[in-house]
Formats: structure tokens, sequence, C-alpha cells
């Protein structure tokens, strides 16, 4: 029994010695190969050290890290010290179809060039409307969209109020008692009852009533509307004809948003159509209409085009090209270089690392105008700057950009890794954890301080033995976000 029980304590022993160098050797395995990157054997000269747990602190000499059980780690002029950054091979740069360019210096052609369609000039309409009862005898005009000249004959109408008054004014005029005032109101009265004067001068001149009257075209152009047939009963006021001119058009164009400040009412343009190849047709902007395209996201620019010879139809497709404005020098980048994520304008800078290596690096930048594939850069880059047109997200995706500051879109939330330890000291805003592995930090056991921000528990004691989860800042340090005693952990 005695031999049993010796047995048991050695082998306690043993453990106890086992895990106790276990600890040791993991935490200097961790300080010697942190203590001694590749570049100490290439002879750079550091820039400065760090912990990689807080690199936001950095030292000018080397040591042991305040922060925790390990050695500063050196930070080279070509190392990946800048958490905003990421390294990726040439090799694999390749094979995610990285394009690059440089951040040009030149005028940005702010020529806006916008599709449209051609419509009637709708301040260029007349109405020709029955002013008496009446019949139509014969119309002229007999369907929508046929030609007609100023002066052209459109209807006859047969309305008896006219003979009566007709009669009345060549009466007063024959008499030689009436006297000119009521000569003249009878006169005015046929004019009332819509008599063109033409036909008043004839009647007057023949001496003879006209109970049939022709309407004619008040304006050259087509028949925009017909609300009349032959054989029925007119009324005063009844719409006949509704003429289209086509002197000018207007050439509707759909201007994309983003553009839209580029247009000013009073413009010249150049319109061309494809019933014409190689012809152009000039014109005026007249005005933007105040309302946006919800689906196309384009406002609509009216444009009135001169069309003395009637070539354009409306319904014709045509691409409108705005006159530029005065034009300046900027910086500027191809657009798909631009990255927009709602809140934030991001460019990719691409710098070169060593061994072949490139450092990708997302850049917030300053907009401005947009035409032809480029965009003004008015804050964040300098001229000749290699930038990435292609695979900024597949640069994201494989590389995950190392941080959380370094996303492209907007930071994500952060995650908690869970470890296990025991509390060695308690601080005012800290608590010093000696903890086992903690794997998806990638970190192995140490002893180190982490910042508290909501405080350590009051059922947490230095020596217990704690379940914790911690998260990283937004300086790339850690806290802790949850600590439990183990003993109560459900």
């Amino acid at each position: 029994m005695r031999q049993q029980t010796s047995l048991a304590l050695a082998a306690v022993g043993v453990a106890a010695v086992a895990a106790t160098a276990g600890y040791w050797f993991a935490t200097q395995r961790m300080s010697h190969d942190t203590a001694t990157p590749p570049a100490i054997a290439e002879g750079k000269k550091p820039l400065y050290w760090h912990d990689p747990m807080y690199p936001q602190q950095r030292f000018d000499k080397p040591g042991k890290s305040p922060f925790m059980d390990m050695m500063l780690v050196p930070v080279y002029a070509d190392a990946s010290g800048d958490t905003s950054s990421v390294t990726v091979s040439s090799r694999m740069s390749q094979n995610l179809g990285v394009r690059t360019a440089e951040v040009t210096q030149g005028v940005l052609e702010n020529t806006v060039e916008a599709v449209g369609a051609v419509a009637f000039d709708e301040r260029a309409v007349a109405l020709v409307q029955a002013r008496v009862n009446g019949y139509v005898e014969r119309l002229f005009v007999r369907a929508p969209l046929d030609p007609v000249v100023k002066g052209q004959p459109l209807a006859e109408i047969l309305a008896p109020e006219w003979v009566a008054a007709q009669e009345e004014y060549l009466a007063l005029r024959a008499s030689d008692h009436a006297s000119p005032a009521l000569v003249a109101a009878a006169r005015q009265r046929l004019d009332l009852l819509g008599m063109a004067p033409e036909t008043i001068a004839a009647i007057e001149t023949g001496g003879k009533t006209r109970a049939r009257i022709t309407l004619t075209a008040p304006i050259s152009g087509v028949v925009g509307e017909l609300g009349v047939r032959e054989g029925m009963t007119v009324a005063p006021g009844l719409m006949l004809f509704r003429l289209n001119g086509l002197s000018t058009v207007w050439i509707n164009a759909e201007v994309p948003e983003t553009q839209a400040s580029w247009v000013k009412p009073g413009e010249s343009v150049v319109a061309t159509v494809p019933a014409y190849p190689g012809e152009s047709f000039k014109g005026t902007v007249t005005a933007l209409l105040p309302e946006v395209n919800a689906a196309t996201r384009t406002l609509k620019a009216r444009i009135e085009a001169a069309n003395p010879q009637g070539r354009l139809k409306p319904g014709m497709y045509a691409t409108v090209n705005f006159t530029p404005q005065a034009k300046r020098e900027v910086l500027m980048v191809p657009s798909e270089a631009v990255i927009r994520t709602g809140t934030r304008n991001v460019v990719v800078v691409a710098e070169a690392g060593q061994d072949g290596q490139q450092r990708f690096k997302p850049v917030d930048v300053e907009t401005g105008a947009e035409a032809k594939g480029m965009t003004e850069i008015r804050k964040g880059l300098e001229r000749g700057t290699k930038i990435v047109v292609s695979g900024q997200f597949l640069i994201d995706s494989e590389a995950n950009l190392k941080a959380s500051g370094a996303r492209l879109g907007d930071a994500p939330a952060a995650d908690t890794h869970p470890g296990e330890g025991r509390v060695e000291r308690i601080g005012k805003d800290s608590v010093t954890l000696s903890h086992g592995p903690l794997p998806t930090l990638k970190m192995g056991a140490m002893t180190m301080d982490f910042a508290t921000p909501k405080g350590v528990p009051a059922n947490v004691k230095e020596g217990s033995l704690v379940s914790f989860s911690l998260r990283q800042t937004h300086t790339g340090g850690l806290e802790v976000a949850t600590i439990v005693p183990r003993e109560t952990k459900k």
C-alpha cells in the first residue's frame, strides 16, 4: 500500500514538472521566434521595435515587452508592420488577376454624351376648334400624322347660324340709314362666330352669303390629333384638329445623375441620329427637367433643335454631345479603381516589396468629376502613385487585409477569441492573465496584460481560474470581452 502511494506521488510530481517545462518551453519558443526574424540575417537595420499584441506602441531599442512575457519584435522597412497593408507574392498577384495603373495628371474631358429621342416641340402646337353649331360636310385631312401646310383646307362646315349673321351684315351694309357703328358690330359678330378674315372679305366683295365655311391650317406640320369625322355635329369649343409644328423639335436626352451638374441651360449641343450617318444637328439646351428617373438614375435634358426641312422625326433615337466647359488639369485615376462603399471612397495603392513581392494598402480618397472612364481625385493620392484597377476584392478576400481597419468596406463587427487561464493581477483598467494557447489567435501559452474596458466582475479574484474571451481593438490590441470564474461557468 505504501509503495502504491509513493508511486502515485511520483507520478503527480513528474506531471507537474512536465507541465511546467512545457509552459516554459512554449513561452521561450515564442520569445525566441519573435526575437530572431529572418531580416536580421540579412543585416537590415530595424525601423523600430514593437509588441505584436500592441502594435500601436513603438520602441526605439530592443528589449522585453512591458505588456507580456516576450521580447519586442523589430520592424523593417519592407516588413509587414503596417497593419493596414498586405503583402502578396508576384505569383499570387498574377493568379488574382491584379492590374495596376498610375495616378496621372491631365485634362478631364468632361464632355457629356447622352442618348435621347426626338419629340414634338410642345410649344409649337395649334388647336383648330368649332366656334358655332354646325355639321361637318367634308374632311380634307382624314388621318392623324397627315402632313399639312399653313393655309391648307382642313374641313368644310355647314353652319346655319353663320348664314343669318351674314345676311344681317350684308343688309346693314346695303342700307343707307344704318350707322357705321351698327355695321361694325355686325361685322365683329362674324369674326366672333369664327369666320376667317379672308372669308368675311369674300362675303363683302361678292355680296352673297356663304353657308359652308372652310377651316384652314394655321401652321405647317402634322395632324397630331383628329377629333372629327364627316357627318358629325359640332358645337362651340369642340376641338377638331390638333396640329404639331415641325420647324423645331425637342430632343429629350437622358443625362446621368453624376454628370448633370455639367449640363447648363443655354449651352450648345451636337446631336447625331442613326438615320443620317455622318451628319450632325445643332441644338440648344432649354431646360434640365427637375425629375430623376428612379430606374436609370438619369435626368432629362430638353434640347431644342431647328428642323427646317422636317428631317428629324419624332421618335428617332439620337446621341447628344454636350459642349465641354472650361478645361483644367486634375489628378485622375481609372474609374474602376475607385471602390465606393456608401460611406467611403477607397483606392488600393500598390507598393513594391522585397523579393519581388507587392504590398497593397487601401487609401481613402475624395473624388470629383467623372468622365470617359476616368475619375478626378481631389485628395488622398499623388501623381505617379501606382494603384490597383482590378482584383481589389480578390486581394481583400485572399489576405483579409490583415486587420479590420484595413477592410475595403465598413469595418465588420469584432470577433471574440475564447481562452482559459489564471488571474495573476487585477489592475485599475487591466488584468494580468497566465493563459493557455489561444488557437483562434494562433497564440501560445504566456502571461500578459489585457485591458478591461468593462472592469472585472466582483467574483473574479487574483489567483482565480477563469474562462475569458478576447476581442481586437480598433488600434490592433486585445481587450477582455468577458471573464468569469471557471467553476461558475455553466
